[in-house]
């Protein structure tokens, strides 16, 4: 559906949808285990419902980035180091690919899609920031064996991510329908 240009960040659906992407990214912040985070899930949601594909892909980013930078700030020398480097790209990959992946969601939600869509976003966030881990890290020798030792090292962590992903798609994708629900302005296809 063509919306008008007239359309932008500031109108009611796009804004509840930033709102909540930055919300979930910022829940970062909180003490939770390793790899259970909202990455996949606020990039599957950003790509499901910004109409706008610019706007599906920059929210998320961004968000990130916000989050990125607080932890930063937070944590200090010990995180700041990280923005920047091969381990942060591999991540912010991910988030536009998986934006692009929730793309395939658009006016199909359903339970069993967003399952598979979730575990999808999850596995592609294994693959590509084990691979990126043995890029950056020097505990990793630059050889087959060095890169399978990257994907045994991150298993450990994988059903965190899975159960990350999961549990903040049930939120974005569950408080969104709620919302849309009680507010008939969010009914629409958002921006």
């Amino acid at each position: 559906m063509n919306r008008p240009a007239t359309d932008t960040i500031l109108a009611p659906g796009p804004l509840v949808l930033a709102v909540m992407i930055l919300l979930a990214a910022l829940s970062r912040l909180l003490p939770h285990p390793p790899n259970f985070s909202p990455v996949e899930a606020i990039a599957l949601f950003g790509g499901a419902y910004f109409a706008s594909r610019a706007w599906a892909l920059l929210v998320p980013l961004a968000a990130m980035l916000v989050s990125d930078l607080v932890l930063a700030s937070t944590l200090g020398s010990s995180y700041a180091g990280y923005i920047g480097g091969i381990s942060f790209w591999s991540v912010y990959a991910c988030i536009a690919l998986s934006t692009a992946l929730g793309f395939g969601l658009r006016g199909k939600v359903g339970g069993a899609r967003l399952l598979g869509y979730s575990l999808a976003g999850s596995v592609l966030f294994f693959v590509a920031t084990n691979f990126g881990a043995w890029l950056a890290s020097p505990f990793y020798p630059q050889t087959a064996a060095g890169l399978g030792a990257a994907y045994v090292a991150g298993i450990p962590f994988f059903q965190w991510t899975v159960l990350g992903t999961l549990a903040y798609a049930a939120i974005l994708f569950g408080g969104f329908a709620l919302l849309r629900r009680r507010v008939p302005a969010l009914r629409a296809q958002t921006a």
